[in-house]
């Protein structure tokens, strides 16, 4: 008889298993720390416990015949985040960091959206809202599975990164989000993407309230938002919510882990 054991799960949250035993100690990652400065401490972390979340880099958001430019909003201050964020994904993955994308993705029967959250994106009942079609290329309004809420053609994805469809504000709320950060052994998070005081906000919001350690990095993250609310973004970050940082800031710590952080 074959005793060999066998994994079930996803390390770190895996069991080795045969007929006779069942050894549920769960392997460890090797620990990698680096040194990552932000703009109020010096932070000492582990990247073999860290993912970073982009957010909302979607077509409707950022692209101009996506839903945000169709209702009058100019969406060119949400493609700030693409080329920092392509310099930084490859450095990321080659160290073992998941990449996951949260997208806006509503099921297509909208069972799961309530009639106030469909109010907010259409007060009339007239527009074009949550589900309706675009005009200009047929796609539904931030669908599971349309243009509408595929990442944007500029951003480069890798086949082994994640992807997470959300259906609010916050990408933890009613989604797989958080069981697959605890599958992954995930502890620290880096937040980047759009709009960086609503969705990007609320889910690092809920990410602090779940007990992760939350970094949002600054440049990779953007808001179509009047200046204010990025302000207000970033200190409520700094003073309630976790750390601000920057891409520049990682790729020091990347490649001088034994670092002690730059100078403030």
């Amino acid at each position: 008889m074959d005793q060999s054991l066998r994994t079930l799960g996803v390390a770190p949250n895996a069991w080795m298993v045969n007929q006779a035993i069942a050894d549920i100690t769960r392997p460890q990652k090797t620990p990698q720390p680096v040194i990552l400065s932000t703009e109020t401490k010096t932070l000492r972390l582990d990247l073999a416990k860290t993912a970073i979340i982009v957010i909302d880099m979607q077509n409707d958001f950022c692209h101009p015949d996506g839903w945000l430019a169709h209702i009058g909003v100019d969406v060119t201050p949400a493609t700030k985040p693409i080329v920092p964020l392509n310099n930084l994904l490859p450095e990321l993955r080659a160290v073992g960091v998941p990449v996951i994308w949260l997208n806006w993705g509503n099921r297509p029967d909208l069972l799961n959206i309530s009639a106030n959250l469909l109010h907010v994106y259409n007060p009339t009942g007239e527009g074009v809202g949550l589900g309706d079609r675009l005009p200009k290329n047929d796609a539904r309004v931030l669908m599971a599975g349309s243009w509408a809420a595929a990442v944007v053609d500029e951003l480069q994805q890798s086949p082994q990164d994640i992807c997470v469809d959300k259906y609010r504000m916050s990408g933890f709320w009613d989604t797989p989000l958080d069981s697959i950060l605890k599958n992954l052994g995930i502890t620290t998070i880096l937040f980047a993407g759009v709009n960086a005081d609503q969705c990007v906000l609320t889910t690092l919001c809920d990410a602090n309230f779940l007990g992760y350690d939350c970094i949002l990095v600054k440049d990779c993250t953007a808001t179509t938002s009047p200046d204010y609310c990025w302000l207000a973004t970033l200190y409520n970050v700094k003073q309630c919510f976790g750390f601000v940082s920057d891409s520049q800031a990682i790729f020091t710590a990347l490649n001088h882990p034994e670092a002690t952080g730059r100078d403030k």
